[in-house]
């Protein structure tokens, strides 16, 4: 089998990179699953999410919505997902030249997702929800005393 393994093309689906949003995540320990630098990480990446910012750039990606890291004890269907990557072409040079190492292709998802349109919508609405909730709490104490 190992010898399978080897034979086989790069441009496989097999042998694309695997990239699952605990290795993005902030919140994440590295004993967690965590990849790069807790810096340079995003809270709570999805795999839409990476799956969206690796296309946009020019990666041939495939979106695995059932699959799980090991790792995480959590089942909730955020934390579910795979993103596959194809890194490099049939001859073993990069189908990018900028994303040499899958390394480098997970530190340009952590840069670029905290930029998508998805996660400043949601960062301006919460904030203001926040507030309201916070009021009407408030509220509340004051009523009952």
């Amino acid at each position: 089998m190992a010898a399978a393994a080897a034979a086989a093309s790069p441009a496989d689906k097999e042998r694309f990179i695997c990239i699952y949003p605990a290795y993005l995540n902030n919140k994440k320990t590295i004993a967690e699953g965590r990849r790069i630098p807790i810096d340079k990480a995003v809270e709570n990446p999805t795999s839409t999410e990476i799956q969206d910012v690796c296309a946009a750039v020019g990666f041939n990606v495939l979106l695995e919505k059932n699959k799980m890291y090991p790792r995480e004890w959590n089942r909730d269907v955020q934390y579910r997902g795979r993103v596959r990557i194809q890194l490099k072409q049939d001859d073993g040079n990069p189908c990018l030249p900028q994303f040499p190492t899958r390394k480098s292709v997970m530190l340009y998802a952590a840069e670029t997702i905290p930029k998508l349109k998805t996660r400043t919508q949601k960062m301006g609405g919460s904030d203001q929800n926040l507030q309201q909730g916070e009021g009407g709490k408030k509220g509340k104490g004051k009523k009952k005393k």
